[in-house]
């Protein structure tokens, strides 16, 4: 509980349910716990009481039947003390003290209601939350709290007028409403009541009273809270006025609260108050209540009107209320309320029809028995809304019809039409709804969902209502046949099928139908028509085509008796394979077969030709309802053609063909088809008289142009007699597909062909498509014929050479049409027939057929509006390859392959891909075709193998991966074909050959890698697999194909040419010079990057064989390396173990012969300088070349240590090193970009650039980076800042590179001992950086390196002595602790390095002073004391030297010294500092700012060993390194510190400073004087005389002719203050 006071509002719940669950365990413990913890912390927040008292409540919950008597008050007078305690509202707090109370009142009401009357005086107005736990008591404990209430109200009704504030009024009004909800229920249940003597009128008096405060007073204010509480009071308190009472209030009651309607009061609460007020006065037989039922009336229609609006729970739960006012008033006013409503009926406006239709329905299901009578009434009433087009409105009407089917309404005359409206609803298609959508705003009722309720409600009252029965069927049969009803047909069939099951149990007698009685009802050949097509439809997804078969199995005895066999046989099958199918659509032909199937087993289970003429005559009158269907109308026609070759009677069936060709729909194409359908479906048993009705027809009037008769036929315009022509000529087509093929063969040419040939000079599109088509089955049926090898059609020239000639006109800049696609596919029929064509027709249509197909756009897939273009094209190339497969079958043989592929070739290699598509394609299919067909009887030779192949293998790389893998396909089969004419069986598989589809997948990479090395492996297995003899026509053949327009392709001619070359390339060592010119040439050729990168791999795989023989050739290139050549000398660099071999070559040619040359550099130059050799040069450059691929690495890596050190030193040597004057032999360059001349061609840049590249493929490239940020690679190609590029070099090693460097070291240090110093020099740079890295702290070299370096101090070359000196002083950074081994070897060397007599510019002084002050921190005093006197006299010459780097690096040195000063040295470099001071001191203005702070250094460094402690803190506090100084004011207080603690040395210091007036810095010449000045204005008299003022003086006078200013003022102001010496 101390927990409590947490302010997460998680922690507090945690504590909350922990409190809870120890109360389940110990209850009573928990509630005195809380109580005395409450009562302990008074001060504790609202917020952690409630917390505690919301756990006491649960607590008391949970276990109230365990709580003792002694808990229960202990608890009580808390949760009233912690109510009550404050008499402001804090309602949580309070709330959940209330609520204890509640709890704890459900068992204990007598100690609970105890204590909450000793807090409800008389007269004293109660606490708010007082009121509130005797509301909730009521409701808690019903039969606890009556008892009280008396007494209660008695207290209470007096405060009524004493409250005066809105919250007591609010609860006044709650309490009585609960009060009075409480009395009801107890009055409600007397019998299980503990009184039941109590009675309504003990509560009347004073209930009364207070409704007349509350109606009269508080109903009127202002607090929006206080009406909706008054509200609520006053239906229950309604309930429990006095009968007259109520009687005399009600003429003011319900306009007052009808009024609050157009305030602002929640309406559900004024709706709920009003019912309970309504049936309070209905209960009481009220006669005020009538004369106001209008006015209620009106109010509760607008209320549920408004409802309807976006509902929300509080809405729906206000209209639920207004339903129940209805339901109350229809009681005791039907005839006023219908008179009321039903008008209302006719409104335009939706909203009250809605609201009128709803509460219709409310009262229809609430008062059954008192609108019996008025039903003939309401039906006629709700006719005006069928005609409404609102969805909200047809939702509420179904709903209506729904109710009004349960109540018996459809059973009166007239209610057929309430079944229409549901079924055309039932009809609303989503098309028609989507439409809406669009052009409407938006409903909330959508047209699917009033389909979907109305579906529901149709199904629904056919199967539940019982007496719906007799009226539904057979009356909903009407609905079946009429065509605008057919999305309803669903749920209309599923309706039929379980009344029609329903009325089978029930008796035969009841279940058949007499068709003469229910006169409107379609006839059995209807119904069997119309749910036949609907059976073949192909929209499954609302089950239409199920639940038609399913009525037609019900309904067999109602269409004919004799049919229940044959359905009971094929239904059920076709109903399993609809549910097998599940939503997918069937296959159509398949599905309609079947259907057929029915019809016609039913048909000859009839067997009776009158029936079947009705039959016959039924669906063709029903082909005009499917003008919208084509699917339908064909399957209709096809249901007729089975039906009249069904008919035994000649006459009947002539005279049902002579109908349909006399009012068939022409301009319909899928009429004209359908028609040929049924024509053909007839022949097959009546093929005479088909024919004879065709040829009549066709000789009639009709087909005559004679405009009288021709207006026989209406709506047809000029144009209608092709198409008239077009369904006859298709018809004779059907005719010849489905006649039995022994009658119809000998009348092909007699009979069909004879009417045919008549239209072959048509223009018309239709047409010569019909002709084409017809023309196409007249050769399947031929083919499809046993006779077919012995009939000889002697028309078929005829025919092949008329289609030619329809291919001929065809455009091919489009695909419009099928014509192109029917003509092929008929070709392709009439080839397969005898006799065969002759060469010249065969090759005529093998050229008409590519020409019109090849050149077609090509067409894009996936597109929703090229979908029908897509399909087109597809049985265009299909009918294609059937035609030139028909064509090779009579010619299987090499020669035969041979002519269509010289016809085939330049489409395959047109510059169109899609051309070249499908070429590849075609010939694809043809050898696949030829390979299956092959039959060899004997081993011959495929002589023309190789050149097949090596005209289609660079189709391996097309650009399009569909051509790459139908030259697969073809190299796959060509192969096979080889092994079959080398005597292989048919079935024989061959590894090698089956390895080709193994490569096709990376024939579908797009990478040009993956697809370079899958060409390879392809055309490795074709020089394998073919005839040794046809490898050269081959390769020569391959040749032709590096010239090929596409890209790919080229290089794929370049793979067979190198797979030949790997196969065979052991032999031509003596052909590697040629061969690499040919490539070379073949670069300069050809600009293309494909061929370029194809080109070079032929010099990869000569370098396999033959390395030496191809660098030595590549060597002899001519320099500057042009760019092919550098790209051949990049091949190289592809395969890690041939990189090495030219790696180590190449280091090789570059390191055994000398660099360079001494000699002149002109004719007139005396002086000799240094010329690269060409050899090294040479190989240099192939170096780069071969270095700058990043394939090198794995080689680069392997030779890192080798290649890193030769090419180091290559750069060392080659600084300032110039090219040679013959660059060797030239050749005439043919490419048009040429390699930059010679003058840029730099030696030492090309070995850098080696390096640099080297390092990158190294895995250094971090190396090369830090090495390009630093600048280094400039600085190695300038011979002064060389060993400053090197150290950076060695820099970047060290921390990129570490594990490298001991192999590197061990190389370089043989190089120190070179015979060119730049080698020395470079080696020397290397080795000396890397001693200032700690990191190789671990490596055995270390001691190895410092002798080295010791050793090179005595080098010729005082760069490297320089250098050697730097790598001695590294060793303080990277080893401090060999620093302290080696001190005395390390001193002595840098004491003997400052004197360097071969050193004329200081450089290795310089750097030995710098490195000595490294040293120093590190070496023991003992070592240094001995050279301490000697190093500082030694640098003090420089500390007024003119290089910037001598003066700081010797002043840094001086102020490290000073750590040395105790012990035996510190007097005598007390000494030194002294003469050292002045300098120090004056170079405080030098002009370079790290001389500056070097000296700032030095004087602090200084400082202790001057024993002046206020100089020494002076220069503690003044000489910060990065401050700027106030010279003049500081130099006064030096002076007067120097003054005060040397005074002895005053002349040395004035002559010293004199010293200075002649320095080459105008800043400290100015210094000097200034000096001066101080020191005298400080002088005391008696050392006024330890100067020589004369001296003084004379030197001043020079210094006030100084060309500076700023020096002459400091003089003169010095001699101002000589005037204390007069």
């Amino acid at each position: 509980m101390d927990a409590s006071t947490d302010k997460d509002p998680d922690v507090q719940e945690q504590i909350y349910n922990s409190l809870c669950f120890i109360g389940e365990t110990a209850p009573v413990e928990v509630l005195e716990a809380c109580d005395s913890y409450l009562r302990q912390h008074d001060k504790l927040s609202y917020a952690h009481r409630t917390i505690i008292l919301r756990a006491m409540e649960t607590v008391v919950k949970n276990n109230l039947n365990n709580l003792s008597k002694e808990t229960a008050k202990l608890t009580i007078l808390l949760a009233s003390n912690e109510m009550t305690k404050s008499k402001d509202i804090v309602f949580e707090w309070q709330q959940a003290a209330s609520n204890v109370l509640v709890a704890v009142g459900r068992r204990f009401i007598n100690s609970v209601m105890e204590e909450i009357l000793l807090k409800f005086q008389p007269g004293i107005l109660p606490h708010f939350f007082i009121m509130q736990t005797l509301a909730n008591l009521s409701m808690a404990n019903v039969f606890g709290m009556v008892p009280f209430l008396n007494s209660i109200l008695g207290t209470m009704l007096p405060m009524l007028g004493m409250a005066k504030q809105d919250p007591m009024k609010a609860v006044f009004c709650v309490a009585l409403q609960h009060f009075s909800e409480s009395i009801q229920e107890y009055l409600a249940n007397l019998d299980k009541a503990p009184d039941p003597t109590v009675r309504k009128d003990t509560f009347s008096s004073d209930l009364f009273n207070a409704y007349d405060v509350l109606f009269n007073n508080w109903l009127q204010n202002r607090e929006s809270k206080v009406r909706l509480a008054v509200v609520e009071a006053l239906g229950p308190l309604s309930h429990l006025l006095p009968n007259e009472k109520l009687e005399e209030q009600l003429a003011r009651l319900l306009p007052g609260i009808l009024s609050l309607y157009k305030k602002n009061v929640e309406p559900f609460f004024v709706t709920k108050s009003l019912c309970q007020i309504l049936e309070s006065a209905v209960c009481n037989e009220s006669r005020t209540l009538e004369p106001q039922i209008d006015s209620v009336l009106s109010v509760l229609h607008t209320q549920i009107c408004s409802s309807m609006e976006a509902p929300t729970q509080m809405l729906v739960r206000n209209r639920n209320e207004v339903l129940r006012c209805f339901t109350v008033l229809a009681s005791s006013f039907p005839d006023h309320l219908l008179s009321y409503l039903l008008p209302k009926l006719e409104a335009n406006n939706p909203k009250v029809r809605v609201g009128t239709l709803i509460i219709l329905k409310q009262v229809i299901n609430s008062a059954a028995s008192l609108m019996e009578v008025k039903k003939p009434l309401i039906l006629t009433a709700v006719r005006q809304p069928l005609q409404d087009s609102n969805n909200r409105v047809r939702k509420a009407m179904v709903q209506l019809i729904s109710t009004m089917a349960h109540h018996g309404y459809l059973e009166q005359a007239g209610a057929e039409v309430m079944l229409d409206y549901i079924i055309r609803l039932c009809c609303i298609s989503p098309e028609s709804t989507q439409l809406r959508r669009q052009n409407s705003e938006y409903e909330e009722v959508t047209e699917e969902s009033v389909r979907r309720i109305s579906i529901n409600t149709l199904y629904l009252i056919s199967t539940t209502v019982e007496r719906m029965t007799n009226i539904l069927w057979p009356y909903l049969l009407e609905f079946v046949v009429p065509i605008q009803f057919t999305d309803a047909l669903t749920p209309v069939c599923k309706s039929l099928v379980h009344l029609g099951q329903k009325k089978q149990e029930e008796g035969v007698e009841g279940f058949l139908i007499n068709y003469n009685v229910n006169v409107d009802l379609p006839s059995p050949h209807a119904l069997f028509a119309r749910l036949l097509v609907v059976s073949a439809s192909r929209e499954p997804s609302d089950g239409r085509n199920a639940a038609a078969l399913r009525l037609l199995s019900v309904m067999q005895i109602n269409i004919h008796p004799t049919i229940g066999q044959c359905w009971e046989q094929e239904i059920p099958p076709l109903l399993q394979c609809l549910e097998e199918m599940n939503d997918k659509t069937p296959h159509p032909t398949d599905w309609e077969e079947r259907l057929l199937k029915l019809l016609v087993g039913s048909l000859q289970a009839v067997a009776d030709d009158s029936w079947i003429y009705q039959m016959s005559q039924e669906m063709r009158k029903q082909l005009n309802t499917y003008n919208n269907s084509a699917l339908e109308k064909n399957f209709l026609y096809k249901c007729i053609g089975s039906c009249l070759g069904a008919c035994a009677n000649h006459e009947v069936v002539r005279k049902e063909l002579q109908e349909l060709l006399t009012n068939a729909r022409y301009q319909d194409e899928a009429e004209r088809e359908g028609l040929a359908i049924a024509f053909g479906i007839c022949s097959a048993h009546h093929l005479d008289d088909t024919l004879y009705k065709l040829s009549e027809f066709l000789k009639s009037d009709i087909m005559k142009k004679n405009t009288g008769i021709f207006n026989l036929f209406k709506d047809r315009a000029d144009g209608d007699l092709e198409k008239i022509k077009s369904a006859l000529i298709l018809c004779y087509g059907y005719v010849a597909v489905y006649a039995p093929t022994e009658l119809v063969l000998p009348r092909i040419e007699s009979d069909i062909l004879r009417n045919v040939f008549l239209y072959f000079h048509t223009k018309d599109l239709t047409l010569k498509l019909s002709l084409i088509r017809t023309i196409s089955m007249i050769g399947l049926a031929i083919c499809g014929s046993a006779q077919a090898g012995f009939f000889h059609f002697s028309r078929k020239s005829e025919l092949i050479s008329q289609l030619v000639e329809f291919l001929k006109l065809e455009p091919v800049d489009s695909l419009k049409s099928a014509l192109r696609h029917r003509a092929l596919a008929a070709a392709s029929y009439l080839v397969k027939v005898e006799p065969p064509l002759n060469d010249a027709q065969r090759a005529e249509l093998i050229n008409t057929a590519l020409s019109s197909v090849f050149p077609l756009p090509p067409v894009s897939t996936g597109n929703v509006g090229e979908l029908h273009k897509e399909t087109l094209y597809r049985d265009t190339m299909a009918a294609l390859k059937d035609l030139l497969k028909g064509l090779l079958f009579w010619n299987i043989t090499p020669r035969g392959l041979e002519e269509i592929f010289q016809i085939l070739n330049p489409w395959i290699r047109s510059s169109k891909e899609h051309e070249r598509e499908r070429a590849l394609d075609v010939s694809s299919s043809l050898l696949d075709f030829y390979h299956h067909k092959l039959n060899v009887n004997c081993v011959v030779s495929f002589h023309n193998l190789g050149v097949v192949i090596g005209r289609l293998s660079p189709r391996c790389s097309d650009s399009l991966a569909s051509i790459r893998q139908h030259t697969l396909d073809c190299i796959y089969h060509l192969l096979y074909i080889q092994l079959r004419y080398e005597g292989f069986a048919p079935d024989h598989k061959d590894e090698q050959v089956e390895k080709l589809q193994t490569l096709r997948q990376g024939l579908l990479n797009p990478d040009s890698n993956v697809l370079f090395k899958t060409c390879f492996d392809i055309a490795m297995i074709i020089g394998k697999r073919l005839p040794p003899e046809q490898l050269t026509s081959l390769l020569f053949i391959t040749f032709e194909g590096l010239s090929d327009p596409d890209a790919n392709c080229s290089r794929a001619a370049t793979v067979m040419i190198n797979s030949l070359l790997k196969d065979r390339g052991t032999i031509l060592l003596s052909k590697v010079p040629e061969i690499i010119d040919r490539v070379h040439e073949q670069l300069e050729e050809t600009p293309e990057e494909h061929v370029r990168k194809a080109a070079v791999q032929t010099l990869y795989i000569l370098a396999t064989q033959h390395v030496e023989a191809v660098v030595s050739s590549l060597l002899c290139s001519p320099m500057p390396y042009d760019s092919e050549t550098c790209t051949l000398w990049r091949a190289l660099s592809s395969d890690p173990p041939l990189t090495s071999q030219v790696l180590n070559i190449l280091m090789g040619k570059m390191t055994g012969d000398v660099p360079y040359k001494e000699c002149k550099t002109s004719l007139l130059s005396s002086t000799a300088g240094r010329v690269a050799t060409l050899s090294p040069l040479t190989a240099t450059c192939a170096l780069r070349e071969v270095l700058s691929q990043p394939q090198s690495s794995l080689a680069v890596q392997e030779l890192y240590p080798q290649l890193f050190v030769a090419l180091l030193l290559r750069v060392s040597c080659m600084v300032g090193v110039q090219l040679p004057k013959n660059l060797g032999p030239t050749k005439e360059r043919k490419s048009s970009s040429q390699s930059p001349c010679s003058r840029n061609l730099d030696p030492c840049s090309s070995a850098a650039d080696a390096l640099h590249f080297m390092l990158v493929q190294g895995g250094s490239e971090e190396v090369a980076l830090s090495v390009t940020s630093d600048g280094g690679w400039e600085k190695m190609k300038k011979e002064e800042t060389h060993h400053m590029g090197v150290s950076a070099l060695s820099s970047s090693m060290v921390r990129y590179a570490g594990p490298k460097l001991p192999v590197i070291i061990k190389i370089l240090q043989t190089a120190q001992s070179s015979a060119y110093d730049n080698q020395r020099v470079t080696a020397t740079a290397f080795l000396a950086q890397l001693l200032q890295s700690s990191d190789l702290s671990d490596l055995v070299f270390l001691e190895p390196l410092m002798e080295n370096m010791s050793s090179r101090l005595k080098d010729s070359c005082i760069t490297v002595r320089m250098l050697a000196v730097r790598g001695l002083g590294n060793i303080a950074s990277g080893y401090p602790e060999k620093v302290r081994k080696h001190g005395s070897h390390l001193l002595t060397a840098m004491i003997n390095a400052m004197d360097d007599r071969e050193d004329p510019d200081h450089i290795v002084t310089q750097e030995a002073m710098s490195n000595l002050s490294l040293l120093l921190p590190h070496v023991q005093d003992s070592d240094m004391h001995s050279l301490l006197i000697h190093t500082a006299i030694r640098i003090r010459p420089f500390f007024d030297h003119e290089r910037e780097e001598l003066r700081r690096a010797s002043i840094v040195l001086f102020g490290n010294l000073t750590k040395f000063s105790s012990g035996s040295g510190e007097e005598v470099l007390f000494e030194q500092i002294l003469s050292g001071l002045v300098t120090l001191l004056l170079h405080l203005q030098d002009p370079k700012l790290e001389v500056v702070k070097a000296c700032k250094f030095a004087l602090q460094m200084c400082a202790p060993s001057l024993n002046n402690q206020g100089l020494a803190d002076m220069f503690t506090s003044h000489l910060h390194p990065d401050r700027a100084l106030h010279y003049g004011e500081f130099m006064n207080n030096v002076c007067k510190h120097l003054l005060q603690g040397y005074p002895d040395t005053i002349p040395r210091l004035i002559q010293t400073n004199i010293s200075y007036f002649k320095s080459i810095w105008p800043d400290i010449r100015a210094a000097a004087p200034l000096f001066i000045g101080f020191l005298v204005l400080h002088m005391q008299p008696d050392q006024c005389r330890m100067v020589d003022l004369d001296h003084l003086v004379t030197s001043l006078i020079v210094l006030l002719k100084d060309p500076v200013p700023g020096v002459r003022i400091k003089a003169s102001e010095t001699m101002g203050r000589l005037v204390k010496f007069v």
